[in-house]
């Protein structure tokens, strides 16, 4: 039970922490499109790291251990580090895009976008419960073994596919279009990424290479 509370608390400080940067760079508490965002995001991350600490508090730990400082590559520092400032445009532009009026989704696109958030946020989550070695982090762990099934029988790597998911989702949910511009660099960031990733995941877990000519997928059916 210290274990559930202690991720309520750190899960509530950090939305309160969210939430007053999204309504102070909007200028405003009256904001429905952020406050149904919050709402959703807290839902879809709470709910999976609650059953996630229950179930595997290993895979939960691993998850914790996030950001350039946890990487242990120095090209994976600087493309986590480009990811995450993706990130923080994107929730910049979105909540200025509401202050100043640039842009104004209307309630339905506003809907599919907390949609997307939820599912994007459900797939990563879904990631780590049918592969307990899924990590924030570029690396392989001492008896890490290979996982095919499941998501990753459908793409090698679907976590970064929820992320996609998730990050055109959030400008949405705010309301705004012009966030949707920070996804561009971001997915470039996520792709070379990908690209980096896999060529450590070839030389160190058994199995990959076969595993990548099943799959044939990276971040999308039948596309790429």
């Amino acid at each position: 039970m210290k274990a559930i509370a202690k991720v309520l608390a750190f899960g509530l400080v950090e939305l309160v922490v969210f939430g007053l940067v999204l309504f102070l760079l909007a200028g405003t508490f009256n904001y429905w499109q952020a406050w149904a965002f919050l709402a959703v995001f807290a839902l879809s991350t709470w709910i999976p790291t609650m059953y996630l600490q229950q179930v595997n508090p290993a895979a939960h730990e691993r998850r914790k251990h996030a950001g350039p400082v946890a990487e242990t590559r120095t090209v994976q520092k600087v493309l986590i580090g480009g990811w995450y400032l993706s990130l923080a445009a994107m929730v910049v532009i979105s909540a200025l895009d509401h202050r100043f009026g640039w842009t104004s989704a209307p309630a339905v696109i506003c809907v599919v976008g907390e949609v997307l958030v939820a599912v994007g946020l459900g797939v990563t989550s879904l990631v780590v419960i049918q592969n307990s070695f899924a990590a924030s982090t570029v690396q392989v762990e001492t008896g890490q073994t290979l996982v095919s099934t499941g998501l990753y029988g459908l793409v090698r790597h679907p976590m970064y596919t929820g992320n996609v998911v998730t990050v055109i989702g959030f400008p949405l949910a705010l309301g705004s279009y012009w966030g949707l511009v920070s996804v561009i660099p971001g997915l470039i960031v996520l792709i070379v990424r990908i690209r980096d990733e896999e060529k450590l995941l070839a030389e160190e877990l058994d199995g990959y290479l076969e595993y990548a000519q099943k799959a044939r997928y990276r971040l999308v059916p039948y596309m790429w």
